[in-house]
């Protein structure tokens, strides 16, 4: 078994709702660690809508997804959570009982967690990649077709293909173009979503002859064993072109599944996790339910919603975590002790 790590709580899910629990446990000196699926945080505002307008954050007219998860990763600062990416909870052991709980979590990268208590915040489930229609294309993934970079190094000298037109597709490109032998970015339109300075900084490296830009599609693979040399790329103009690869990573955009969550042992409901609207407490005790992964009566899918529920799931996880010190509740306006934790007084 891996080296265990040891914590007040597990925080399943590093999105704006996972990310503000933090700061509410925090303030209630409950360290915390995050684990996420995604290779950083934010969850569907970073990877579905980065610069989407926000219009119902209070205190925020107008907010985009990823200045909203930058203003609460700096909120959080204080507190130094452990973020752990590219993770996915496999794996949920109660060791406790109701009145004392505590779990073994686990991951599919090996890491084992202890904790008392366990926040999911996962959205409406882990986010799995959209896989394109290209026969045969299991024979290569995680060998030669990765929709995720765990680790840059492994990219060193390859020539990589990268396909899609999001922001995903951009940042890769850009941030693997300088270890990569080539990078070819391939979409099916000479039509950017992401970001224009990401957008422009690619297009002066195909410029300058850094990288190729190709316009078109993947219609199939050649290699053996796994291990991939070409793609099969029919371009724009109908004509076929064989692009020289050891490495491919499409971005198609992400879906949601509820995953190993199903296995948990948590009474479900359509998918989702029941919880009261008191402490947001899941069937099994000391295990929360935050966010859009929840269900009650009047629930709203927003994102205001959820940092609600965050608040008094924190409230609830004290009384686990610190079973003999009295909760008094505190404005973080006028409580002195409060501001030291924020580093502000």
């Amino acid at each position: 078994m891996s080296d265990i790590i040891k914590t007040d709580a597990v925080i399943v899910g590093a999105g704006p709702v996972g990310l503000f629990a933090v700061f509410e446990l925090g303030l209630l000196d409950i360290r915390a660690h995050l684990i996420d699926i995604l290779p950083r945080a934010g969850g569907q505002c970073t990877e579905l809508y980065p610069e989407k307008p926000i219009y119902d954050i209070p205190g925020f007219p107008q907010i985009n997804g990823q200045e909203l998860v930058d203003n609460l990763l700096k909120q959080i600062e204080p507190f130094h959570p452990t973020c752990h990416f590219n993770e996915q909870v496999e794996g949920l052991e109660v060791l406790g009982t109701p009145a004392a709980p505590s779990f073994r979590v686990t991951t599919d990268g090996g890491k084992v967690f202890e904790c008392k208590v366990v926040i999911v915040a996962a959205g409406g489930g882990s986010f799995q990649p959209k896989k394109p229609p290209i026969a045969g294309i299991d024979a290569y993934e995680g060998t030669s077709i990765f929709y995720a970079v765990r680790k840059m190094e492994t990219m060193r000298g390859k020539r990589i293909l990268i396909v899609g037109g999001g922001d995903s597709a951009l940042d890769w490109t850009l941030n693997l173009h300088p270890i990569a032998d080539r990078v070819v970015l391939l979409h099916r339109r000479d039509d950017f979503r992401a970001a224009p300075h990401s957008v422009n900084a690619m297009r002066e490296l195909v410029a300058a002859g850094k990288m190729d830009l190709l316009i078109g599609q993947v219609m199939g693979l050649k290699g053996d064993n796994g291990v991939l040399t070409h793609a099969n790329v029919r371009l724009s103009d109908n004509t076929m072109k064989e692009v020289a690869c050891d490495v491919m990573m499409p971005f198609f955009g992400l879906t949601m599944k509820l995953g190993p969550i199903a296995n948990w042992g948590l009474n479900l409901h359509e998918n989702l996790v029941p919880a009261d609207t008191e402490k947001f407490e899941s069937s099994t005790p000391g295990v929360f339910a935050i966010g859009d992964i929840n269900t009650y009566p009047g629930k709203l899918k927003l994102i205001l919603s959820g940092f609600h529920e965050a608040a008094l799931a924190a409230q609830r996880a004290h009384r686990y975590i610190y079973p003999d010190k009295k909760l008094t509740f505190q404005y973080t306006t006028s409580s002195t002790n409060l501001q030291k934790k924020l580093g502000v007084a």
